[in-house]
């Protein structure tokens, strides 16, 4: 039997972002890509993210926790969801001030006092073999990829960066006026992308603001990405198009984003929200095991 059968999960949204939260603190037990992807089929508990907490590794943490997409891939980062986590261990704690391992980082959380989180993202990458890239662009500000017609390309030189997930952020005018659902899985598995990416349209408003629209790497068109917020801070900022702290628009709502100037450090503020409660039906899982990472 799955280990997921019966056990009992919390749905959440950041923005908008579908994220359901699984404790197997207590009881630890690995989770398949064909047991990931059961969960999230409308009969389950559909999400763009679930994040499972595991029994702490690392002296100082409350857990390790991996992500998985809800293609049953794993992700190195979901900022929505950090927040999420946090809202439930705080709740359960009593620690307004949380430390968690997530792909081998460190990640600090903490609640505000307008009862907002902020999760500290970490430092971001942009050395081409980091993010990473099929090879080698000395400026990753702006690399040499586009789509459509060669003469007149529907998107072009995007800035890159890792943000514990790759991210390729395409500069337009309006993040609207894409098929964003079409041209997103064909940038996401690009072959510039070894790892895949996320990929996001981003329209600069003012030196404090920014709008964008992600299709997420692994879980597709999203309401809210955490990490590609900070992506598309981080790039505006890089190209001195923003100062180093906005507001990030996105169709679920708005995030603040800060690349602290002291340490480099990535922070991101926002909402959580509690749906509901539940446990996974066994029947879900039927052969979903034996897929394993298919």
């Amino acid at each position: 039997m799955s280990a997921l059968a019966n056990r009992a999960f919390v749905k959440m949204n950041g923005l908008g972002n579908e994220i359901v939260v699984v404790d197997m603190r207590k009881q630890p037990s690995a989770i398949s890509a064909g047991e990931a992807r059961a969960v999230a089929q409308p009969q389950g508990a559909p999400y763009d993210q679930m994040m499972v907490l595991y029994p702490p590794r690392m002296a100082g943490t409350e857990s390790l926790v991996r992500i998985y997409n809800n293609d049953g891939s794993e992700a190195g980062a979901c900022g929505n969801g950090m927040r999420c986590i946090a809202s439930l261990v705080t709740k359960e704690t009593g620690k307004d001030k949380l430390t968690f391992e997530v792909d081998g980082r460190v990640l600090n959380t903490w609640k505000n006092p307008d009862g907002q989180f902020t999760v500290d993202m970490g430092v971001p990458r942009f050395a081409w073999n980091e993010i990473p890239l099929a090879e080698q662009f000395r400026d990753t500000r702006a690399i040499e990829l586009q789509i459509g017609p060669i003469d007149k390309p529907i998107l072009h030189s995007p800035s890159v960066v890792n943000m514990g997930n790759p991210h390729a952020i395409f500069w337009v005018d309006d993040v609207n006026a894409y098929d964003l659902a079409k041209i997103g899985p064909l940038l996401e598995h690009h072959p510039i992308f070894p790892q895949r990416a996320n990929i996001t349209l981003c329209a600069v408003r003012s030196k404090e603001h920014l709008t964008i629209r992600t299709w997420e790497r692994g879980a597709g068109l999203t309401k809210a990405c955490g990490s590609a917020a900070c992506a598309a801070a981080v790039a505006a900022a890089r190209l001195r198009r923003t100062g180093r702290k906005v507001k990030v628009k996105l169709p679920g709502g708005e995030l603040t984003i800060e690349w602290r100037e002291s340490d480099d450090h990535v922070l991101m503020t926002g909402p959580v929200q509690y749906e509901r409660e539940g446990k996974f039906d066994p029947a879900l899982f039927t052969g979903a095991a034996k897929a394993g990472a298919a």
